[in-house]
């Protein structure tokens, strides 16, 4: 969700805060859950792992980089889920700039970013106007082929 956006039907807002990676995974895999029925329209393992992974990496980096979490959500949409994480950094990771480009002072390093870029699509990092910053990705997660 945006800066200055409400939450509305259809968005997955944690019932209770979010404040480590492992809680933030547990509510991503709720949300696969409750969007993906195990017994009718399962998910595929591969997918969920990936999303638990992004989740970890972004969550992580937010508590360890990004002056800590400032917020979490995971949105079903039909073909996936959004994950949004805000932290209180206006630091953008060093590896979106590329190799070649870190930004001055900064050294590039660690997998986490260089795996959230391998897994996820549609990044995007925007700067808060009160300071800090969101990185929102999309993950697709794809029902599981059942044979006929």
């Amino acid at each position: 969700m945006r800066e200055g956006e409400s939450a509305t039907a259809g968005t997955s807002a944690p019932a209770t805060p979010v404040t480590t990676a492992a809680s933030a995974r547990a509510h991503a895999r709720a949300v696969v859950a409750s969007e993906w029925d195990p017994g009718t329209r399962p998910a595929r393992d591969e997918d969920v792992i990936d999303l638990l992974l992004v989740v970890s990496e972004l969550v992580s980096n937010a508590l360890r980089h990004g002056g800590g979490l400032a917020g979490f959500e995971a949105t079903p949409v039909p073909d996936g889920i959004r994950v949004a994480v805000r932290d209180r950094s206006d630091a953008v990771p060093a590896a979106a700039f590329g190799p070649d480009s870190p930004p001055p002072g900064r050294r590039t390093g660690g997998y986490g970013w260089p795996l959230v870029v391998r897994l996820a699509r549609e990044i995007d990092i925007e700067k808060r106007s009160a300071g800090g910053k969101t990185i929102s990705v999309f993950l697709p997660i794809r029902e599981l082929d059942r044979p006929v």
